[in-house]
């Protein structure tokens, strides 16, 4: 009995750490740029330390989105860098790399492809 009731508690303790982990680590960012420069954070506790990681990782004029419980992509046309892109985010990966390459198609990229992703904790 004594044992039952020990192991019991170790399982409901790794439980509520779990849980504590998982909620309060749901913070991320991701920075776009011109000519496929990128930046991006994310598993962070708070929303600003994750935009200014991801930001500080960016080169030039970066545009710098959250990321919350979700995912992000970044799209470039590879025969031309600096040319267009596109980026998203979404709840699930796939949903967002789609609609970043749809936007660099849109924007005129000939070759796009994925040049970046992140997910966050919950996404």
């Amino acid at each position: 009995m004594t044992f039952g009731r020990f192991l019991c508690g170790m399982i409901a303790t790794a439980m509520m750490l779990a849980a504590a982990i998982v909620d309060g680590r749901a913070a991320g960012a991701f920075s776009v740029g011109n000519c496929g420069a990128y930046g991006f954070s994310y598993d962070y506790q708070e929303a600003e330390a994750a935009r200014q990681a991801a930001a500080g990782k960016c080169d030039g004029a970066c545009k710098t989105i959250p990321v919350t419980k979700a995912c992000a992509a970044f799209a470039v046309d590879v025969k031309n860098a600096c040319g267009a892109h596109g980026y998203a985010t979404a709840p699930k990966l796939g949903a967002a790399q789609n609609t970043a390459l749809k936007q660099c198609y849109n924007f005129g990229g000939k070759d796009c492809m994925i040049r970046a992703w992140i997910c966050d904790i919950k996404g």
